[in-house]
């Protein structure tokens, strides 16, 4: 059977990217024979332009146009494969994306099945009653905060006759204290002296009589 049909090949599968750098392969050798191309030709060029016409110039002419007529097969050939490796990037580009699209997709999956899994331990209506319940403990936290924070002793409100009448009152025990002559407040002016003092202090002539 393997006479008429052939054995399978056991070798690895050809992939586009080994297509791609083999082809690239044949263009290098190309360029390098159209290169060589060219340096003929400028050769016979230089030779051209220093020959008379007669039949050495016109010899040296159909050398010249064969070394052209292979210089332009080159050329279609390189093109050609140029073609076919610009294909065959466009299939590979396509390729990587599918596969790049199928990972994006497996990852999708898995994650709404880990995300189904999460979603079924959770009870909303715990939530809720959760949720209840906090706000019950915010709203006696408020409730306890105002009840800190209530003032002792403090009227409300202040009438402003009131206030008037107080203020005027400070300025009046201002100016009788300035015709006085004194300068302590008045809550100083009662302080009491202290009882580990035994006698005021003396004035510096009564200390140079004690002195004499």
């Amino acid at each position: 059977m393997n006479r008429i049909f052939g054995s399978k090949p056991s070798g690895p599968k050809p992939t586009l990217s080994g297509a791609i750098t083999n082809i690239d392969t044949r263009i290098a050798s190309i360029d390098t024979k159209l290169k060589a191309l060219n340096g003929e030709l400028s050769a016979y060029q230089e030779k051209l332009s220093k020959l008379r016409e007669g039949p050495g110039k016109q010899a040296i002419k159909q050398r010249a146009l064969k070394v052209l007529q292979r210089r332009k097969a080159y050329e279609a050939e390189k093109e050609k494969l140029e073609g076919q490796v610009w294909n065959m990037e466009q299939a590979s580009s396509m390729q990587d994306n599918l596969k790049n699209v199928m990972t994006q997709v497996d990852a999708m999956k898995t994650t709404k099945k880990e995300l189904q899994k999460q979603y079924g331990k959770i009870d909303i209506d715990k939530i809720e009653q959760l949720q209840d319940e906090m706000a019950d403990l915010m709203d006696v936290g408020n409730e306890i905060q105002e009840s800190l924070a209530r003032s002792y002793d403090i009227p409300d409100e202040v009438d402003e006759s009131e206030l008037d009448a107080e203020l005027e009152a400070l300025g009046m025990e201002q100016e009788l204290e300035m015709e006085l002559g004194g300068t302590v407040p008045g809550f100083l002016q009662d302080e009491v002296v202290p009882e580990f003092v035994d006698e005021p202090p003396q004035t510096e002539d009564k200390m140079k009589e004690a002195a004499g």
